[in-house]
């Protein structure tokens, strides 16, 4: 009968069935755009599209792969380079350093002793600085150029330099300094010491 009038027919659907409806024709509608495309491409299936994808993410990897092995192969022999000059710079750095405390006069031991006192640090330093400290380094420790210090003359009576002698108080018989003490206030008269003796 509604067909008659023209009306067309009222069907009510819940919620949840209608989203399951629109998901659906949503998800037919995906799968129809992905074949056409598919199908533009020259692939028969979205598995050949894959393998064609991987293999050229290989390809470039690959290509990637061996210049950036190549970039740092580079970059290992350009660190190389750098660290050999360090080493040649530290070189020519202690050879100056021993040349001028060999010039005047440390060797052995004591050339040893004197480049580890020897205070320049600056990688900038030129040969006049260096000449400057080591000569510095002599007027301080010149025992290690083969200098010998005049030694400093100890205080009489066995003192150390720079202290005076230590008082000695002279050897007393026992009593004695009660008996100074009573002469010096008159109670014992001056005679009566010899006696005592």
């Amino acid at each position: 009968m509604a067909a008659e009038t023209g009306q067309e027919q009222q069907v009510t659907f819940t919620q949840d069935r209608l989203g399951k409806m629109l998901t659906r024709e949503k998800a037919q509608g995906e799968r129809a755009a992905i074949k056409r495309l598919l199908s533009q491409l020259g692939f028969d299936s979205p598995k050949s599209l894959t393998e064609f994808v991987s293999t050229q993410r290989e390809a470039e990897q690959a290509a990637l792969s061996e210049v950036e092995r190549r970039e740092q192969v580079a970059a290992e022999r350009e660190l190389q380079a750098a660290r050999r000059e360090e080493q040649a710079a530290e070189r020519e750095r202690v050879a100056l350093r021993r040349a001028a405390l060999v010039a005047l006069g440390a060797e052995g031991d004591d050339l040893v002793d004197a480049e580890r006192l020897l205070a320049v640090d600056d990688e900038d330093v030129d040969e006049a600085q260096i000449q400057s400290a080591a000569e510095a380094l002599r007027a301080r420790r010149p025992e290690l150029f083969g200098e010998v210090r005049t030694l400093v003359p100890s205080a009489p009576a066995g003192a150390p330099a720079g202290r005076g002698p230590t008082r000695t108080a002279p050897v007393s018989k026992p009593g004695s300094a009660g008996l100074e003490m009573a002469k010096r206030r008159g109670l014992i008269p001056e005679f009566s010491d010899s006696a005592a003796r």
